[in-house]
């Protein structure tokens, strides 16, 4: 107890201040790695997204418990969650929210009965991914007011279709924007709204897992476009 005692004494003020950030980051903001590429292209692998964790309530720290919620996703915004399989803390974009009915036929999405419109933006990209760089036809979606990239890859276009849904109340529908290569709601199921820990708001770093982890530095504090 000495031995606590004298270590806190000695270092009190350096162990308050990583306390308070440790809180901050649970509570307020924070910065999420992105691991995989089920976000391109709008996230890239190496990508480091701000999120701002008081978007749809205020929780205790290192908790889900809410102390108020004002509120919940919106369709378009990018959110992080705790996966319902396993709890890992993923990142993917709300496409439909409570009361939607909500489906998928030939990758293009139709929600409440009418299609979402889209435009195919780029007939080529390659895009890096785990396996390696591959080609990807870029669409551009109408979501929301404001459009979205979407990737479909080419060679893996598996997942192009579901059958109609409704989103039940108190959650929402997720799907990554590289379409055929996302572990989303199509294996996870609707994500409850008490598991979302925040939006993203821009990416803040980013580095070049291929590339020895050198900086992109065209993607530094870069706004996501919701």
């Amino acid at each position: 107890m000495q031995f606590i005692g004298r270590l806190w004494r000695q270092n009190k003020g350096f162990m308050l201040f990583i306390g308070l950030m440790l809180i901050f980051r649970s509570a307020v903001a924070d910065w999420n790695y992105v691991p995989s590429s089920s976000m391109n292209p709008t996230l890239l692998a190496g990508d480091r997204v701000l999120i701002d964790k008081r978007a749809y309530s205020l929780r205790v720290p290192f908790t889900r418990l809410e102390l108020a919620r004002w509120d919940s996703p919106h369709r378009g915004d990018v959110i992080t969650f705790d996966s319902p399989a396993d709890d890992l803390n993923l990142i993917k974009r709300v496409v439909a929210v409570a009361g939607d009915e909500v489906s998928m036929w030939d990758n293009q999405l139709i929600i409440n009965g009418r299609p979402v419109s889209r435009h195919l933006a780029q007939q080529e990209r390659w895009l890096p991914t785990e396996a390696g760089w591959i080609k990807a036809q870029i669409w551009r979606e109408e979501l929301t007011e404001q459009s979205i990239s979407v990737a479909t890859l080419l060679e893996h276009n598996r997942f192009k279709s579901f059958a109609p849904v409704r989103v039940p109340e108190g959650h929402v529908m997720v799907l990554g924007d590289s379409r055929d290569n996302s572990r989303d709601s199509r294996f996870l199921g609707f994500i409850d709204v008490g598991r979302v820990t925040g939006r993203a708001v821009r990416v803040a770093m980013s580095h070049d897992l291929g590339r020895a982890y050198l900086p992109r530095m065209d993607r530094w504090w870069l706004p996501l476009h919701l």
